[in-house]
């Protein structure tokens, strides 16, 4: 029996070792119980893997990205199980892992209900109780047909394995590009309990499922295609530890309760009418309040930042969005034509092209650049339904958007530049955890235009720009616009989800001779063409209000509420008493309210924390004797007996400091 040499790869480095033949991955791993995977090459694999000579190995940890993956995989797998040990006319579609969790489609006669769902995670404890072992076994076609001979959907995909790219949603997980394997749950004595088509890997036994939950069921149409059938799909989730599947069903309760879309009617910020169309949401004067402080807002820091304001239609002819290269590269994501006066026009989906006509509109030194280009320009996605989600995925809105015309010498100071004015505009709102994410070109070059040497140029300017700020950098390979590569800011809220925010774009082909032509005059007196460079802060300031009503739960900081201060008479004559302090803080910018209502004073302040209100000036007679109020924060906090020139103060103070009440 020969030795094998391998390296076993670890936060530690790399270490060479000495093995037997027929030694297998877990065997390396026999003191870390966290380790339910390796990693060979690049290739995820199980324990049960034997080694090679000149194997790189690297344990795979249950509460990492890859070793939450397995484990959810894992877990969907016993749910499979028990679905068709419940329900055996159950037929499978795929189970992958996905965001937090998992999922398994089933063809079955009648849709789950709640109490389905109930004895399906029964029946899942069994099977992890009784310590299967997930066992995996290669198989030709022609076999894995045969034994899979009543389960159409896994032989529609073992048709489909040698294109992979067409099998649509999930299909990767279930075969791979090469032969396929197929997973058996064995009981102890040896015997398979249940069988399922899969890549892998898995873990060793279900004993090794930690914790686990089953969300919801819902429809789903086969491999995500609305002509093909609809299946019923059942989520959960599954989490290395009992305490971390707590932890993540709080953040759901979280999330629930600070979901934008419910928050939006519960303080009539906006609303979204069946009647002018889905993603198309109005705002009601509350939430009007807040649009047009971001908007003033970020109008006023562009300028401070040496961007120029323009305004440009909503439509235009379609052959502007050929030259741009919007339409043969982002087609599908621009509605369709309309006829005007015979000629076929477009919904604008961008601002940019009409931008480059504004720069192309005369003659251009190099004494101009950079030239800073800026609008609210209202632009038109044509999204699927199936992705509309409140304010954050719409098919109109607002868009901040600018365009840096520089010099390639230029470039990198600019995107600095870019960098920094966005970071400080997501701090100025109270978002301050976030990293940045690098989207490049991967090697299918039909999807990008331009030449290596301008990627190479472009991806390394943005490349060290990110990285001299000191955030967190993380690869994001085919991510890119077909015309340049971007940064994005991932910021993440008050509970910890990730959002997109601000995206900064290098763009290199927009400006050639072949699409608009731009052109300026260097110091030489020769033609060179600008880099154009395309920022947006807010991007979609729809979905960043979305964002930030989710991060502040609707509570927003003075400077943003829509109601700044209620006043709240103890009794029907300190009503007038309010009104005057009312109008003075009117004087000073302040937008308040005089509760003069019927209401007893009790339910007046429930009504202004209900409404997320900053701040309650309260008035009695001693407060109208005095010159003075009861000072009353959403908190419930209160001071009494504050003169009105120092509740002024505070207010006013509170709102132009930008202060996270």
């Amino acid at each position: 029996m020969s030795d094998l040499k391998i390296v076993l790869v670890n936060a530690g480095g790399r270490e060479g070792h000495t093995v037997e033949t027929g030694t297998k991955a877990w065997q390396l791993f026999a003191d870390s119980p966290d380790v339910i995977a390796a990693r060979i090459g690049t290739d995820l694999v199980d324990l049960a893997r034997e080694l090679a000579d000149g194997d790189e190995v690297e344990g795979i940890a249950i509460d990492t990205s890859d070793g939450r993956d397995i484990l959810r995989h894992s877990t969907a797998h016993v749910m499979a199980q028990a679905v068709q040990e419940l329900f055996p006319e159950a037929k499978l579609g795929i189970g992958p892992p996905i965001t937090d969790g998992f999922y398994y489609d089933f063809d079955v006669p009648e849709p789950f209900v709640p109490a389905d769902l109930e004895k399906i995670e029964s029946r899942m404890r069994k099977i992890i109780k009784e310590g299967q072992k997930f066992d995996r076994r290669e198989i030709t076609d022609d076999a894995a047909r045969a034994e899979l001979a009543d389960e159409p959907y896994k032989l529609e995909l073992i048709g489909l394995k040698s294109t992979a790219s067409e099998a649509g949603e999930g299909a990767s997980v279930e075969v791979g590009a090469g032969g396929l394997t197929i997973y058996d749950n064995l009981k102890r004595d040896g015997s398979v309990a249940w069988s399922d088509l899969c890549r892998g890997p898995h873990l060793p036994t279900t004993k090794r499922i930690p914790a686990f939950s089953l969300m919801r069921s819902a429809a789903a149409y086969w491999r995500g295609n609305e002509k093909n059938k609809q299946l019923q799909r059942i989520y959960g989730t599954a989490w290395e530890t009992k305490e971390a599947l707590e932890a993540h069903l709080f953040r759901i309760e979280e999330a629930q309760r600070r979901d934008h879309r419910r928050l939006g009617t519960e303080l009539d910020l906006y609303s979204f009418p069946d009647e002018i169309g889905s993603g198309l949401p109005v705002f009601h004067p509350k939430g009007g309040v807040i649009k047009r402080e971001m908007e003033d807002y970020v109008r006023r820091r562009h300028i401070e930042e040496g961007f120029e304001y323009v305004g440009t239609p909503h439509i235009a002819k379609e052959e502007l969005f050929h030259t741009s290269g919007h339409l043969p590269y982002y087609g599908e994501g621009m509605f369709p034509a309309l006829d005007v006066d015979g000629n076929p026009y477009r919904l604008k989906a961008m601002n940019c092209p009409m931008h480059n006509l504004i720069y192309r509109s005369r003659g251009r030194s190099y004494r101009e650049l950079p030239l800073r280009l800026f609008e609210f320009g209202h632009v038109y996605r044509h999204e699927k339904s199936g992705v509309i989600h409140g304010l954050t995925r719409v098919r109109g809105f607002a868009q901040d958007d600018s365009h840096s015309y520089v010099t390639p010498e230029q470039a990198p100071a600019e995107v600095k530049h870019l960098l920094d004015f966005v970071l400080s505009l997501l701090r100025d709102f109270g978002l301050d955890d976030f990293y940045i994410e690098l989207s490049t070109r991967d090697a299918s070059k039909d999807k990008f235009i331009g030449s290596d040497e301008d990627w190479a140029v472009a991806t390394k300017v943005l490349e060290d720009v990110a990285v001299e700020s000191g955030l967190e950098l993380v690869a994001d390979p085919g991510g890119a616009a077909y015309y340049g590569p971007k940064i994005s800011v991932q910021t993440r809220d008050a509970i910890g989800r990730t959002w997109q925010m601000s995206t900064i774009q290098y763009d290199f082909n927009q400006p050639a001779p072949d699409r608009f032509n731009l052109e300026y005059v260097a110091a030489d007196g020769t033609r060179q063409q600008p880099v154009m460079i395309h920022s947006a802060k807010f991007g979609s300031i729809e979905r960043f209000m979305g964002v930030l009503v989710e991060h502040y739960a609707g509570a927003f900081p003075p400077w943003l509420a829509p109601v700044q201060v209620v006043g709240i008479p103890i009794a029907e004559r300190h009503a007038d008493y309010l009104h005057e302090v009312a109008s003075r803080l009117k004087k000073r910018g302040i937008r308040v309210e005089v509760d003069d209502s019927d209401e007893r004073m009790q339910k007046k302040i429930r009504n202004a924390q209900t409404q997320k209100v900053p701040f309650m000036l309260i008035a009695g007679d001693n407060d109208v004797e005095a010159g003075a109020v009861s000072f009353r924060y959403r908190s419930g906090e209160q001071e009494n007996g504050i003169a009105v020139d120092d509740a002024i103060t505070r207010i006013v103070e509170a709102v132009e400091q930008r202060v996270q009440v």
